[in-house]
């Protein structure tokens, strides 16, 4: 049986977007960079909502095989690519070869069954995805980044509580912090 995880990079409080919709702040140092490519090694299929899906795509399928990119960015775009990937829409027409397009009224019964029949994680990215498949997910990743942004949107829908116990945590030397939770 699979394993739903949601995992994103933060700030550290709590935000995975600033005031401006801006990301810069969450620019990966190459260690980081290469716990996320562990991460995608382990990934039966990546589940993304539509925003984040149009940020992930077109840079990480060109990036592949792009000279002079660092190696730590070849080897997640490969990775990247050689994973099935699933994006949740109700306004895209069609997506590309690996690509599934599931509408968001089918979300919930296509990843239960993909978590009945996968067996592996299920990588789940953006927010409103996460929130709407909240009772699905198994485990909550969050790589926080040292920086402070005062707003944003959030990785986690608010007025929602959810106890979690946390079952890792490692430091990199850049000032990043991975959190592993599961539900309390």
């Amino acid at each position: 049986m699979g394993k739903v995880i949601y995992g994103m990079h933060t700030s550290i409080d709590g935000y995975i977007e600033d005031l401006d919709g801006g990301i810069g702040f969450l620019d990966p140092a190459e260690d980081v960079h290469q716990a996320a490519n562990d991460q995608a090694r382990r990934a039966a299929a990546f589940l993304f909502g539509r925003r984040l899906y149009e940020m992930m795509e077109e840079p990480w399928t060109r990036q592949l095989g792009k000279e002079g990119a660092p190696a730590v960015e070849r080897e997640f775009a490969r990775l990247y690519k050689e994973t099935p990937r699933y994006v949740f829409s109700d306004t895209l027409q069609t997506v590309p070869e690996g690509v599934t397009l599931v509408r968001r009224e089918d979300a919930v019964s296509v990843v239960t069954r993909l978590k009945r029949e996968i067996d592996g994680t299920l990588e789940i990215g953006g927010p409103e995805l996460a929130a709407s498949l909240l009772d699905l997910i198994d485990e909550f990743w969050v790589y926080a980044f040292p920086v402070i942004v005062g707003g944003g949107k959030p990785f986690l829908p608010v007025g929602k509580e959810l106890p979690l116990r946390l079952v890792e945590h490692r430091s990199f030397a850049s000032g990043t912090m991975f959190l592993r939770y599961v539900r309390a």
